[in-house]
C-alpha cells in the first residue's frame, strides 16, 4: 500500500515545499561562494549603484541606508564568516534536501531539528530586528516544518506495526 493514499496533495505540497529549501540551499551556497571573491570596496560600489535609483525617489529609505551602512562596515572578517555562514548552510539544506527526497527515515528528525534551530534563530533576530521579510521566512519555515511532521509520521505508521494489533495464534 502506498504510504501517499489519501494525502496525495499533502505529499506534493511536501515535495515541492523541500525542493524550494534545496534551491534556497543551492542559492545560498552559490552566494557564499561568490562572496569570498568580493572585496569589500566592490561590495560597497554594488551596493550604492544598486540603490542610487532608489534613495534618489525616497531619500530616507530605511532599507536603502540599512544595506549601505552595512556595505560600509563589511569588513574581510565579516566577508569571510558570512561566507562561510551561507556555505555550510547552504550545504547543510542540499544535504537534508536531498535526504528528505531519497525517503531516508532519519532525516526527517534530523531536518526538524535543524529548522526549530534555525527557526529559534529567527525568532531571536526578528525580535531585535522586527523585519516582515525574517518573520515571513520564519512562517514558511514553520509549514515546511509541519509539512516535514506530517511525511515523517505517514512513513513510521506504516513501519511501525499497529498497538492494537494481535498477535497471531500459533
Amino acid at each position: 500500500m502506498d504510504h501517499r493514499a489519501g494525502n496525495g496533495s499533502l505529499h506534493r505540497l511536501f515535495q515541492a515545499a523541500v525542493v524550494v529549501k534545496g534551491i534556497d540551499g543551492v542559492l545560498e551556497f552559490i552566494g557564499g561562494v561568490l562572496l569570498l571573491f568580493v572585496s569589500p570596496t566592490a561590495l560597497h560600489r554594488l551596493v550604492v549603484a544598486l540603490t542610487q535609483h532608489e534613495l534618489a525617489e525616497e531619500p530616507d529609505d530605511w532599507l536603502v541606508m540599512t544595506l549601505r551602512h552595512l556595505a560600509e562596515g563589511f569588513s574581510v572578517e565579516t566577508r569571510h564568516f558570512a561566507s562561510a555562514y551561507l556555505i555550510g548552510h547552504g550545504i547543510l539544506k542540499v544535504f537534508l534536501v536531498a535526504s528528505l527526497l531519497r525517503e531516508r527515515l532519519w532525516a526527517f528528525p534530523l531536518a526538524l531539528s535543524v529548522l526549530t534551530i534555525f527557526v529559534a534563530y529567527q525568532l531571536h533576530r526578528f525580535g531585535r530586528t522586527h523585519s516582515p521579510v525574517l518573520l515571513a521566512l520564519t512562517v514558511l519555515d514553520t509549514v515546511v516544518m509541519v509539512l516535514i511532521w506530517r511525511e515523517y509520521r505517514s512513513r513510521t505508521e506504516i513501519v511501525r506495526p499497529s498497538a492494537t494489533a494481535k498477535p497471531r495464534d500459533r
